[in-house]
C-alpha cells in the first residue's frame, strides 16, 4: 500500500525523501475526499519549512496505478492568499 500511495517514513530512509513521495512523519492531511474514488487529498508538508509548510496534493490522474504527491503552493501562506483568506 505504501508504494501505491507513495507514503514513506523519512526516518527509515538513508537519504532525503522528496516529492512525489510523501514523508508521513513530516506531513498532516488537511483535506480528503468524502467519497472513495474521488482520489483527492491535500496535505501540509513540513519538510521545507516548519513554520510555513508547503501544500501538496495527491495525483492519481497522471498514472492511475499509483499516487504522486505534487506541489500545490510552496507555502501555506501562499495557499491562503490564493484562496483570498
Amino acid at each position: 500500500m505504501r508504494a501505491l500511495f507513495r507514503e514513506i517514513r523519512g526516518s527509515s530512509q538513508q537519504g532525503a525523501v522528496e516529492l512525489p513521495w510523501l514523508d508521513v512523519e513530516q506531513a498532516v492531511l488537511v483535506a480528503v475526499n468524502r467519497r472513495a474514488g474521488d482520489d483527492v487529498a491535500l496535505a501540509l508538508e513540513y519538510r521545507t519549512n516548519p513554520s510555513d509548510p508547503r501544500v501538496v496534493g495527491s495525483d492519481f490522474w497522471t498514472d492511475p496505478r499509483r499516487c504522486e504527491w505534487r506541489l500545490v503552493t510552496p507555502t501555506f501562506s501562499a495557499f491562503a492568499q490564493a484562496l483570498g483568506l
